[in-house]
């Protein structure tokens, strides 16, 4: 009978695939192969859902795709697609699993026009980046505690009221210095980093903010000049640029030593909260009291162990004489007992010593008996005594072998008691 698979892991396992699984598959391989990428083309079958989504077809001469911009992208737009409009998205491609159609999830969107003054932003990008304007080593921490922040922008502009708005809001009693200047229009990049120079020379605040609100690359094409991001990183003063929306990004942007998404995003990472200032400074201040308190007291207590041991001298003398006297008591005491075993071990010592005495006298006396005993059998004298004699030529040598004596030879002969002189007549 055939193996039927019975769940789609078992269909996986026999080499047979789900329809889920099969889009899921092919949805995973488009999105690894095309990453983020801009895509040209005509706006058809616009609409914008209730839900704020925007779906459309974007199209050319050959070929057509699906779209979808989520609401939360749409809304970044600040400026309303139209039915015929030549655009360029940024899109991930990926597919509509529900029902297995490929689609463009678009992130951003520009018209179509744009597509040099982009290239020319790209191309200036990456000569600045060269030039090291963008190293993160070169870039400055912003001060914690800022006292006096500068705003370079224009005077007519909402981001400055946003700006203001903000830094009033989250510390009033930081100062703010307005360094007005045109963020739009011919020649105003140069204006700016005149501008930026003056703030660094004058030297009256921690801190520049340079922010512009949104708009098109026209419009923002300013703060795309080498000569703003030169004037940002030569500012003796750290610089957070906050320009357009969170998705428009600019030449300053990466040459500022901080970049925040929007103009009141800046104001935000300039100034603390007063209120999270005051909550910490009320936390340091009962830290600090409770490290206090219990210096004191580790100070008091110190003092009472000083006070317990601190005595009159006259107490003290008299502590030492007591002293002495149990001392010299203890060292009497301990004399005695010294001397005491002394005698005790002299007075058992001396008849032990007496006994041993006797006893090595007596040994020594029967070695000498024995030794003596031992010297008498081996005296010459006491063999002599027992009739034996000893003759000697006239050199004194005594003769053992008559072969060694010659006729006429002169001798002498010791006896126990007395000597013969003789002389050899005949051997044998």
């Amino acid at each position: 009978m055939p193996y039927e698979p019975t769940s789609e892991l078992d269909a996986e396992r026999a080499g047979v695939l789900s329809v889920s699984a099969l889009v899921r598959s092919v949805r995973d391989v488009l999105e690894r192969r095309f990453p983020l990428s801009w895509v040209r083309g005509e706006i058809s079958n616009f609409t914008r859902a209730a839900s704020g989504h925007c779906y459309f077809t974007l199209k050319d001469d050959a070929a057509q795709v699906d779209c979808v911009m989520f609401q939360g992208r749409a809304a970044l737009l600040d400026w309303a697609p139209r039915e015929g409009m030549r655009v360029e998205v940024r899109a991930l491609v990926t597919l509509y699993e529900p029902r297995g159609r490929f689609q463009l999830r678009v992130e951003t969107m520009r018209e179509a026009g744009l597509g040099p003054l982009y290239e020319r932003f790209l191309k200036l990008k990456q000569a600045l980046e060269r030039e090291g304007l963008f190293d993160p080593a070169g870039k400055r921490a912003l001060p914690p505690y800022p006292r006096t922040v500068g705003v370079v922008t224009s005077l007519a502009a909402a981001a400055l009221r946003d700006v203001l708005t903000t830094l009033a809001r989250r510390n009033p009693s930081v100062a703010v210095v307005v360094y007005p200047v045109p963020v739009q229009g011919v020649g105003a990049a140069q204006r700016i980093a005149e501008m930026l120079e003056r703030a660094s020379a004058r030297a009256e605040c921690d801190l520049l903010l340079l922010v512009r609100g949104g708009g098109s690359i026209e419009d923002l094409w300013q703060f795309n000049e080498a000569a703003v991001a030169h004037a940002i990183r030569a500012s003796a003063i750290p610089v957070v640029v906050g320009v357009g929306h969170e998705t428009d990004a600019t030449i300053a942007d990466f040459a500022a030593d901080q970049r925040a998404a929007t103009p009141t995003a800046a104001a935000e990472l300039a100034v603390p909260q007063r209120a999270e200032l005051v909550a910490r400074l009320a936390e340091l201040a009962r830290r600090a009291g409770r490290e206090t308190r219990r210096r004191i007291e580790t100070v008091a207590q110190s003092v009472d162990a000083l006070a317990r041991r601190l005595v009159h001298p006259a107490e003290r003398l008299r502590s030492g004489r007591t002293l002495l006297a149990q001392l010299g008591a203890r060292l009497a005491a301990s004399v005695a007992r010294r001397l005491d075993a002394a005698r005790y071990a002299l007075g058992t010592l001396a008849p032990r010593l007496a006994t041993a005495d006797a006893r090595r006298r007596e040994i020594a006396a029967a070695r000498i008996a024995e030794l003596h005993a031992r010297l008498g059998v081996l005296d010459p004298q006491a063999v002599l005594a027992r009739g034996y004699s000893i003759t000697r030529n006239a050199a004194g040598e005594v003769l053992r072998d008559a072969a060694r004596v010659g006729e006429g030879e002169r001798l002498h002969t010791t006896l126990a008691r007395g000597t013969l002189e003789s002389e050899v007549r005949r051997k044998r």
